[in-house]
């Protein structure tokens, strides 16, 4: 399950992004062209190409068509039914899909899930709850931050030090 929250976390850390309303609903945009809302029953709604629709239905559960006069123009997922780090990626696919070109060089490992599979299913949770998805994020907190969060453990955080380390990261402290 995610949250409103999280969504507003993901949309809001690439770049040029703003926060609005269209309709009543929560929306975000870039450069003037909308690429994310939620509706008030808690759908997220999520323009993106066909390719990028049909990978993100066959992907993940919950995920339908997003359908305007006939025409296809991305998708919907229910946030109850979809965690935080693949809506991330899934708003980072939309982000793409409307963001100018000249944007494209800014964003950064954010949205493409480069944390090590070696992280254990609580650390996962519990970053991915915390809109962490990269190693960047991660490089952002302190080891004290991160080994505050319930499920992230001395062993998370020495293979997330290790990973950062091969990319040229490092913990803030």
């Amino acid at each position: 399950m995610t949250t409103v929250a999280q969504l507003r976390k993901a949309a809001l850390g690439l770049a040029e992004t703003e926060e609005g309303t269209h309709f009543g609903m929560v929306s975000f945009e870039v450069a003037g062209k909308g690429f994310a809302s939620v509706t008030q029953e808690g759908v997220v709604q999520l323009y993106m190409s066909d390719p990028d629709s049909e990978d993100a239905i066959q992907r993940y559960s919950g995920v339908d068509r997003l359908i305007r006069m006939g025409k296809p123009i991305g998708i919907r997922v229910p946030l109850d039914d979809i965690n935080g780090m693949h809506l991330n990626i899934l708003v980072h696919k939309s982000w793409e899909s409307r963001a100018p070109k000249r944007l494209m060089h800014e964003t950064s490992d954010a949205a493409q899930g480069d944390l090590p599979d070696n992280l254990g299913a609580p650390a996962n949770r519990a970053l991915s709850g915390a809109g962490i998805t990269s190693l960047a994020q991660a490089a952002e907190m302190g080891r004290k931050e991160l080994l505050a969060m319930h499920g992230v453990g001395p062993k998370a955080v020495e293979r997330l030090f290790e990973a950062m380390a091969e990319k040229g990261l490092g913990f803030k402290e």
